[in-house]
């Protein structure tokens, strides 16, 4: 919604910035106008104010005159709607922005740190996630940039132990209404990242519950299952480095519980130690 209204905007400032310059080039050469009074006229006919201290005074002229008013009333009006159209998309865009970091921070609240804690107990090489998010309060845009080009390059793997998966299903079973919740709320569809993430969260779900026997799974169908479950790995991280970000630019105090409690530090506590 947001590019079209910048793609109609764009073209009606292109449309009424060439019948400007035909207005103020014909005016001046037909009615033999200052290049001040072709301006000045170009605007107030196409404006449609017509103070009418100046007026076209030959047939060309005032032919010219027609078009920018058939062509430029349209135009302008358009140009005017559009900007408007423009602030108040940003203005919901960013509202409803806003209710999706509300959304995720509850996912994150209810579900999502944990999984993410699950799914750390199970990466073998966790040790290269724990080294690039040792997030602290004087982190800037670049480390999280340099995190995210790292977590691109970065094979997401996990290697699960008997009993693993069973506590997984009962865990996925647990939170399954706030997944419902989750996947039913409209706001969810502008996040297509996070639309993803539940996506993947699903069919890994679907999976494990389609097992009859967790217990006794062989060798080729544990490995399908954990590489479903380090496609929600990955998807889970970058969710949440990117919901980081958000809290550190707009709630320093939710943040500030939020790297207290990071999932990837084994020493994390929510307890404000002594500086």
């Amino acid at each position: 919604m947001k590019s079209t209204a910048k793609l109609r905007l764009r073209i009606y400032i292109a449309v009424f910035t060439i019948l400007m310059l035909v207005g103020i080039g014909g005016f001046m050469f037909f009615e033999k106008m200052s290049l001040t009074n072709a301006i000045y006229f170009s605007i107030v006919t196409m404006a449609t104010v017509g103070y009418g201290d100046i007026s076209p005074q030959t047939m060309v002229g005032k032919l010219l005159a027609l078009i920018i008013i058939i062509g430029g009333v349209g135009t302008f009006l358009g140009v005017v709607a559009s900007i408007t159209d423009l602030f108040v998309n940003r203005r919901e865009e960013a509202i409803r922005q806003q209710k999706v970091d509300m959304i995720t921070g509850l996912f994150f609240s209810e579900m999502g740190n944990g999984l993410l804690r699950r799914f750390v107990r199970l990466d073998s090489g966790v040790e290269q996630l724990r080294a690039r998010l040792k997030i602290s309060e004087e982190w800037q845009k670049g480390d999280f940039d340099k995190a995210c080009q790292f977590f691109a390059r970065h094979r997401f793997a996990i290697h699960s132990h008997p009993g693993d998966i069973p506590a997984l299903k009962d865990y996925l079973q647990s939170k399954a209404d706030l997944l419902l919740r989750l996947i039913e709320n409209p706001n969810i569809q502008e996040h297509e990242q996070f639309t993803e993430l539940l996506r993947a969260l699903f069919h890994l779900r679907d999976e494990i519950l389609n097992r009859r026997d967790l217990g006794s799974l062989t060798d080729s169908d544990r490995n399908h299952l954990e590489g479903d479950m380090a496609r929600v790995y990955k998807l889970l991280t970058f969710e949440w480095l990117r919901y980081i970000r958000y809290l550190q630019k707009s709630y320093g105090y939710l943040f500030s519980l939020a790297i207290r409690t990071n999932p990837f530090d084994p020493d994390a506590s929510a307890v404000v130690q002594k500086p």
